[in-house]
């Protein structure tokens, strides 16, 4: 890479640090070519980014920035995933983590939050942007059907009282 590459590689990735919510680093040591293929598309599919960077670069891009806690996990073969969405990154790093041996979960930094391997699993654990959405909209909708049912009730009951005047009336 030339210097000017090099410059454009280090904006481009500050600018992405700024944008973005949460950022995920992680070992890739002898991954194939198949297997990183597979990542990236994992990594796409839930709505984050996975990219190889040259650590001296991407400490250079981290200067100045809310993720600046993560540059001493930048050592050896590494790489970096980033979303707005920190819980689909977490997710898809730590279930490919379990099926391949070769690529290892380091740390992260949500924000200014700086998260080892444990933490980044931990964050894996928590549901997902639209599972926590489904579960709101839920818990707004359950009040409703109950007020619904409560409404309704004293009516069933004030029609069942005068069914069983009316059949007493007809014996």
């Amino acid at each position: 890479m030339e210097r000017s590459e090099k410059r454009e590689f280090v904006e481009s990735l500050a600018t992405i640090f700024a944008e973005t919510s949460f950022v995920l680093v992680a070992r890739n040591s002898g991954l194939t070519v198949a297997d990183v293929s597979e990542l990236r598309r994992k990594m796409r599919a839930a709505g984050a980014s996975y990219k190889v960077a040259k650590n001296r670069l991407a400490t250079r891009a981290l200067e100045g920035t809310r993720f600046q806690g993560i540059s001493p996990l930048l050592k050896g073969p590494t790489a970096l995933a980033w979303s707005t969405d920190p819980v689909a990154v977490a997710k898809t790093a730590v279930e490919f983590a379990k099926t391949n041996d070769k690529f290892v979960v380091l740390g992260g930094a949500l924000g200014t939050q700086t998260l080892n391997a444990d933490g980044v699993k931990a964050l894996a654990e928590l549901p997902s942007l639209e599972t926590l959405r489904a579960q709101l909209v839920g818990l707004i909708q359950t009040p409703a059907t109950r007020i619904a049912g409560v409404l309704q009730a004293p009516c069933g009951q004030v029609a069942r009282v005068l069914a069983a005047y009316a059949k007493k009336d007809a014996a």
